[in-house]
């Protein structure tokens, strides 16, 4: 969001693996000790929660969040905030990183996260975009969570819909600058 905004601004990095994020310091600007915060130092604000800090950002810049559809971008960014990001969570956590300890866990999510690319790939056979026609911080928010599609091991190609609007979003400039942030040769996965 801060690169499609065009926005300056400075990453300090948390190690969660070593627990940083329950450190004091980043717990007051934290509470539930997640990433991503931001600060906005011109404004003396501090915004947790990806949902929360892409609607301030939309808001500030006015950019992605029109306000004659901000009903149906605000439902589809919470679906992404309550269902699509947490349940492919969970996949990852079940599927990825810790595959063979729970068949229940495993195939559980799997089955979820299939339903949620058959759902998205449903709705984006309606609209080019999550909210409608033009691009917005509904779609800036769900799209990591596809961009993951490697680690689901669903199949992306099999969703006509899904598969287009994800071509579309990574041929972004600013989804590609987002990507090579951390690690300069990282791309968007391909489908």
């Amino acid at each position: 969001m801060l690169e499609e905004i065009g926005y300056n601004y400075k990453v300090t990095k948390i190690d969660i693996n070593n627990e940083e994020q329950f450190n004091k310091d980043f717990k007051k600007i934290s509470p539930f000790s997640k990433i991503p915060v931001i600060i906005d130092h011109k404004n003396n604000k501090t915004i947790f929660e990806s949902g929360a800090i892409l609607i301030y950002l939309a808001e500030k810049s006015e950019k992605f969040y029109n306000e004659n559809n901000r009903t149906e971008i605000n439902q589809w960014l919470m679906a992404q905030m309550s269902y699509i990001g947490p349940m492919l969570g969970q996949h990852h956590q079940f599927h990825h990183y810790n595959p063979g300890k729970s068949k229940f866990g495993e195939d559980r999510y799997f089955k979820i996260s299939k339903r949620i690319y058959q759902e998205l790939d449903e709705r984006l056979s309606k609209a080019k975009f999550l909210s409608g026609d033009n691009y917005t911080i509904a779609d800036i928010g769900t799209f990591p969570w596809i961009a993951r599609h490697e680690w689901h091991d669903i199949g992306l190609k099999k969703f006509n819909n899904l598969t287009r609007w994800y071509e579309e979003i990574s041929e972004r400039e600013a989804v590609k600058k987002g990507f090579a942030f951390m690690n300069k040769n990282e791309t968007p996965p391909k489908p």
